[in-house]
């Protein structure tokens, strides 16, 4: 009979167990640690003007025409991340979007080469435009967005992840 009670309150602890743990890490604010991802996640919503790179993953600058340095770094970290993701570079798109009426200078373009320009206006993208870099998922919705002055090796970090667990682009 004692052996019977025995194993009946093992079953109940370990049934239990769980249940006190996780009210336990719940009470204490226990938190599994830090983010896996670089950039920051954005409730996702679909961005109307990029219809025609769905099937794409599309990094997103917004600039003037002019393109100061701080406009040419972005581009040139976009050109980059694209290039590191080997095979799978062909999967992403590079997208200027001039917020001006101004003509971007032919030396900017050349240095540029392959990314693709467009004016829009930047409804529905958050914070101050000019200071991120935007990712676009292949289904056309706003996903994530990197800091201003982003780890180029983070960013591709990021890519990467998204790159090889997607089915899409």
């Amino acid at each position: 009979m004692r052996l019977l009670r025995n194993k009946a309150l093992w079953i109940a602890l370990v049934c239990a167990a769980p249940l006190v743990l996780g009210t336990a890490a719940y009470l204490l604010s226990w938190s599994p640690g830090a983010p896996a991802n670089y950039g920051e996640l954005i409730p996702p919503h679909v961005i109307a003007p990029l219809s025609e790179l769905r099937g794409k993953w599309v990094l997103v600058t917004f600039d003037a025409a002019a393109c100061d340095a701080y406009c040419e770094r972005k581009l040139y970290i976009a050109r980059q991340v694209r290039r590191a993701q080997g095979k799978d570079m062909e999967r992403i798109e590079r997208l200027w979007v001039v917020t001006d009426a101004g003509k971007p200078r032919p030396d900017i373009l050349a240095a540029t080469e392959g990314t693709r320009v467009g004016r829009f206006a930047a409804d529905g993208f958050p914070g101050p435009i000019a200071e991120h870099i935007y990712l676009v998922d292949p289904l056309g919705n706003l996903m994530m967005r990197f800091p201003r002055d982003p780890d180029p090796s983070q960013v591709i970090k990021d890519l990467q992840r998204l790159l090889k667990y997607s089915r899409f682009g």
